[in-house]
């Protein structure tokens, strides 16, 4: 997995978002025009990368993070990630601009309403690429922010031969074009979404089914909620089961913990069945726990 020339490098690169989250947590999900009281709120460090190489590193991965944020970012939200072995060489702070925040709405039940604020993270159309930084990892993953950027990030990867994956999670249904999707999907080596979004690439690239994307990507990974996981390459179909958390205390971040689990195994030569497994593993924790594994757990 390692391209020539290049002796030991990270595992993996995780480029994303990194969020300022405010939770709201609600009895009920309020229905249109209508109001419900707000139980109890609190505010943490979360975002697709920021969660994803969190949960990598601690999974004992040698992960870095690059993403934009503005000159408030909370400091202690810095050191949690200084503290986690993440290497922020590419952490960018944008003078001028508000560092990503989320409102998340949840009912304790899995359901839950996010409105985000891109700040940082939105007109990335002109921020430079860390071209220096991506020949020191095997790996670079590929979530949210702009579609552009993204694209400009793969270009550069793939010139220095580093291996790329594409996560546009939820912004896939708002941010991605068809044109934009069939140019960084054959760049790839993986893709992963939820169900809503795989539909949604599937109906961008004219895929009649999950299983159709590997003409465009050689492994699709879809994470299936309480129904696990399942994994289509061009030569099979593999699945792992879900399982039932106990208690179900954070869903938001589940997935990108789910990834955290998936690549530690995978990029270890763990066969794909047996990262799916692990996966699953790291999202319940996650649900069950809120936290991220840490470098010193068994």
């Amino acid at each position: 997995m390692v391209a020539a020339g290049r002796a030991n490098p990270r595992d993996l690169l995780v480029v994303g978002h990194t969020v300022i989250d405010r939770f709201w947590h609600v009895r009920n999900l309020p229905e249109k025009d209508r109001t419900v009281p707000v139980d109890r709120v609190a505010e943490r460090l979360g975002g697709t990368a920021a969660n994803l190489a969190r949960s990598a590193s601690g999974h004992g991965l040698r992960v870095g993070l690059v993403s934009r944020v503005g000159p408030e970012f909370p400091p202690e939200f810095r050191r949690t990630l200084r503290a986690g072995a993440i290497d922020l060489a590419g952490f960018q702070t944008v003078p001028g601009e508000r560092s990503p925040s989320a409102l998340i709405v949840e009912d304790g039940r899995g359901g839950q309403m996010t409105l985000i604020d891109q700040g940082a993270m939105g007109d990335a159309s002109r921020a430079a690429v860390p071209a220096t930084l991506i020949p020191k990892y095997s790996w670079v993953h590929l979530t949210t922010g702009d579609p552009s950027y993204m694209l400009r990030f793969l270009a550069a990867a793939r010139a220095r031969g580093v291996r790329v994956a594409a996560d546009p999670a939820q912004e896939i249904h708002y941010r991605w074009r068809a044109p934009q999707l069939r140019r960084l999907l054959p760049g790839c080596e993986l893709f992963f979404g939820n169900e809503a979004e795989t539909e949604v690439a599937c109906r961008m690239l004219g895929a009649s089914s999950p299983a159709r994307l590997t003409r465009y990507v050689p492994l699709v990974i879809v994470t299936r909620g309480r129904h696990g996981a399942r994994a289509y390459s061009r030569t099979g179909t593999t699945s792992a089961r879900g399982r039932t958390p106990r208690p179900l205390r954070q869903v938001t971040g589940a997935g990108d913990s789910f990834r955290g689990g998936f690549y530690a195994a995978w990029l270890r030569g763990s066969p794909v069945e047996e990262a799916l497994a692990d996966g699953v593993r790291s999202a319940t924790r996650w649900i069950e726990t809120a936290q991220f594994p840490s470098r010193r757990s068994p």
